[in-house]
């Protein structure tokens, strides 16, 4: 049974009728630029084939009635006019904070039934909270039948994880899910949130390797590396590293110590290898892609400092796989979580037995191992 059948079936049953739309958001993943978000700069993500189905119809009052099937069948009704914080149940607060920001635009939208699924493996740095968010706008603007389009859902989904829900994630994961194009991936400027589509070769496969290392730092380090990225900035009268070359950091090396000047070369070179890798991807020039995959990695183990030895082993041994014929590298915010590669498909199954035998030798612990596909986003037509 597909997905969009269970969550069809699951409306009928809790509700006693048909639903009148099933509606989708992606989840991504992010094949080079990290980091360089929150400092204006470049990344580079993909839509993928894993998301958020919603089945629902509309309502005649201001009634939400939403159904989980994938938090244990929790359920929950509220007005669109008393939505609050929910200390019991937190995937409420991603519906309720993507309803608040939309109705920051479109007060007099009626309430909905909905029931929700997704397939975005938890904690895979995949990115479930911005595929739920973005299908949820979806689905209420397109029931309502509102004019809304892809970039202004993303800025609303951004505004409900960081006014609401609690989070300061950047624009990128609402963009791309809302607007990544099928096949392609896209060059984002995280500053005018402007995009560019790339093709992903059709021979290459999206590989996602979640390292299943707990991510015990995560929140105080990133916090740490954004502080000393915007020290940096400021220090050299700047209003992002963004804005900088790395002939302007070597000109000023002087003026900073070790770390931070080590913490600004990575995002200055990894905005330039984000752009670089959309023209070897549009040239399918996958020598340079693997150069660029394995800079990147390297850049964020030693100058940002946030990889760690089961990431770097990881990386190492899908590298002996997959040579200039793909790149590899971690992807996200580091302490933990994945790598991604951009494989050929005759090597996938090579990688994947390589994973799953040598990891568990080597580190203990065992790898959850995703071959993904590009899909479309939910806005995009």
């Amino acid at each position: 049974m597909s997905r969009k059948e269970i969550v069809e079936n699951a409306f009928a049953e809790r509700f006693g009728y048909q639903s009148s739309g099933i509606f989708h958001g992606p989840g991504r993943v992010n094949l080079i630029g990290d980091h360089t978000d929150y400092n204006d700069g470049f990344v580079l993500p993909a839509a993928i084939n894993f998301g958020t189905d919603i089945a629902a119809s509309l309502r005649e009052d201001r009634r939400v009635r939403v159904l989980a099937l994938d938090c244990n069948g929790e359920s929950s009704e509220f007005s669109l006019d008393e939505i609050a914080f929910d200390q019991e149940k937190m995937w409420v607060n991603y519906v309720g904070g993507s309803l608040l920001a939309l109705m920051k635009v479109y007060p007099d939208i009626r309430g909905v039934d909905m029931v929700i699924s997704g397939n975005v493996p938890l904690g895979a740095g995949l990115s479930s909270s911005a595929s739920l968010e973005i299908a949820i706008l979806k689905t209420v603007a397109a029931l309502n039948n509102l004019p809304l389009d892809g970039v202004k859902a993303a800025l609303m989904g951004q505004d409900a994880e960081n006014n609401f829900v609690g989070c300061n994630c950047g624009i990128m994961d609402q963009l791309i899910s809302a607007m990544g194009k099928d096949g392609h991936a896209m060059l984002l400027d995280c500053r005018s949130l402007t995009f560019e589509d790339v093709p992903v070769p059709p021979d290459l496969e999206i590989v996602i390797i979640n390292s299943n290392v707990k991510r015990g730092l995560v929140d105080s380090e990133y916090n740490t590396r954004r502080q000393q990225c915007e020290t940096v900035a400021k220090t050299l009268e700047k209003p992002a590293l963004r804005d900088l070359t790395i002939e302007d950091l070597e000109a000023n090396k002087r003026q900073l110590d070790d770390v931070s000047y080590r913490r600004a070369r990575h995002v200055i070179t990894e905005n330039d290898r984000a752009r670089d890798t959309l023209d070897a991807l549009i040239k399918n020039d996958t020598t340079r892609l693997s150069t660029l995959m394995k800079a990147s990695h390297d850049s964020l183990r030693d100058d940002f400092e946030v990889t760690t030895k089961e990431l770097d082993g990881l990386v190492s041994m899908i590298d002996e796989i997959i040579g200039e014929s793909g790149g590899v590298r971690m992807t996200g915010g580091g302490f933990g979580g994945c790598v991604v590669a951009l494989a050929p498909k005759e090597k996938v199954q090579q990688v994947f037995n390589v994973v799953s035998t040598e990891y568990p030798k080597q580190f203990g612990l065992t790898p959850d191992i995703y071959v993904c596909r590009t899909a479309p986003g939910a806005f995009r037509e």
